[in-house]
């Protein structure tokens, strides 16, 4: 890709300090700023977020800022739901702004352009009363993004009465969809508490994208061409520009601390399960002993990315047991292992992340979700895009489970889901090749991140 050159251009960016998603934002901020060596990017975070992801070297026109956390000193957690995410909210756009001014005040720039994680849909009023573009990146696919934008329709259509005995209905007049089920719509739009400071982030968000210079997302078009369609028609410049895995993975190849790729040479091709649920979903105590006997009872050889809480509650002599045929360890290099030829199927919480690397292995997968997206993406993996599987009943149970790992691995349809997670598989690598609509499209966001006009501030 040819180098641009836009000395005057400063470019804010603002991250969502939770889970994966600064990590993502940064990946993107790496390209463009490697795209373009003389345009300036300022990267605000909380503390400790900069501090992991700045550990690397990176880009020299990139610079990071810290911004508070929210937290006080002394605090302890309650152990309530959201509630770092909480705490960040209540003082972020403050932060932001005050934050904002510091960085330009020290590079002597105004900034040109605002790019920032989606969740901060405040980051538009700023963008406007700045007179710059407004850059909000989805770190997911089209498919909740839909979701959030139509929240209105859908509360209209469907009513705000909770939806407790109706999860089965399913909903056929959401654009670009055919059909989904109630009870997976993302939560905060019909389900959980829809006061919540996260909730209201969300609605907000979706309410506010139509103002967007652009919407750069963590997809391919050929995945969702009917809703990129109808989003299109909404959207300014609504470009898929990935998967990001394909492009700039987060870890570096060459880690492989706990010998993860050995282990899976000494297996039979797609014969492995691999498991893992990210860092934020961890399933109940019972469902992992549930877990644990289904892989026992099936003779399943398996990797299980698993930490030292979850572990000590497995079946007691379950690891002396298994011997050989399996492997505990505390992390993996996921990419690296879903790429490995042993490995037939990805047992997951289905999160985004999980979603696209697995696809861009070509692994079908099992999926067990729990909370936000996730329910919607394992709507979308079983009967949309037809590459996995949802365990029986949403919930890990000894008989579900082996039936889900004999129906990927053994049986026929296992065989269907493998062809067609290949087909997406060939179709995402094709988007990010020379040409590849995800390549023309990031073509596209870096001439609207550096050749607008800069305004005066």
């Amino acid at each position: 890709m040819p180098v641009v050159t836009a000395p005057e251009r400063h470019v804010a960016v603002f991250a969502f300090p939770i889970a994966s998603h600064p990590g993502l934002l940064l990946s993107l901020v790496r390209r463009l700023a490697t795209a373009a060596p003389t345009v300036t990017f300022s990267f605000f975070n909380t503390a400790k977020s900069n501090r992991s992801l700045f550990s690397v070297p990176t880009p020299h026109n990139i610079k990071p800022y810290d911004v508070s956390d929210g937290i006080p000193v002394g605090y302890v957690f309650a152990g309530k739901p959201q509630e770092d995410i909480n705490l960040f909210l209540a003082v972020a756009e403050d932060e932001f702004r005050r934050s904002l001014q510091v960085a330009e005040g020290e590079t002597g720039k105004g900034i040109s352009c605002l790019v920032a994680d989606a969740f901060l849909w405040f980051s538009s009023e700023m963008a406007e009363k700045r007179r710059v573009p407004w850059v909000p990146l989805w770190t997911s696919g089209a498919s909740s993004l839909s979701i959030h934008f139509y929240t209105d329709l859908i509360r209209q259509t469907v009513g705000l009465n909770g939806i407790e005995g109706r999860k089965d209905e399913m909903l056929d007049f959401i654009p670009g969809f055919s059909a989904v089920r109630l009870g997976d719509l993302p939560g905060g739009v019909l389900s959980g508490n829809l006061e919540s400071p996260f909730s209201i982030m969300l609605y907000k968000m979706g309410q506010c994208l139509t103002k967007a210079t652009a919407i750069p997302i963590n997809s391919f078009q050929e995945m969702d061409p009917e809703i990129n369609k109808d989003l299109n028609k909404h959207f300014s410049n609504f470009l898929n520009i990935g998967p990001f895995n394909l492009i700039s993975p987060t870890t570096p190849l060459n880690t492989d601390e706990f010998a993860c790729i050995p282990w899976l040479d000494k297996h039979l091709p797609q014969s492995v399960a691999y498991i893992g649920f990210g860092t934020v979903a961890t399933p109940p105590p019972h469902e992992l002993v549930a877990l644990a006997e289904a892989l026992e009872e099936s003779g399943t050889p398996f990797l299980w990315s698993i930490n030292e809480n979850s572990k000590k509650h497995l079946p007691e002599g379950f690891l002396e047991r298994t011997g050989e045929n399996g492997k505990l360890v505390p992390w993996a290099p996921q990419v690296q292992v879903l790429a490995h030829g042993s490995v037939g199927v990805f047992i997951t919480h289905g999160g985004w992340n999980s979603v696209v690397e697995s696809i861009g292995a070509g692994v079908p997968l099992i999926m067990r979700p729990f909370f936000g997206e996730q329910q919607l993406n394992t709507w979308m993996v079983e009967n949309v895009w037809r590459i996995g599987v949802r365990v029986k009943g949403g919930v890990f149970t000894r008989s579900g489970t082996v039936q889900a790992l004999e129906e990927v691995l053994l049986h026929q349809k296992g065989k269907k889901l493998k062809e067609q997670v290949v087909v997406f598989k060939e179709l995402a690598h094709k988007a990010v090749g020379p040409s590849g609509s995800s390549t023309e499209n990031f073509k596209t966001l870096i001439e609207i991140i550096t050749n607008m006009e800069q305004s005066a501030t």
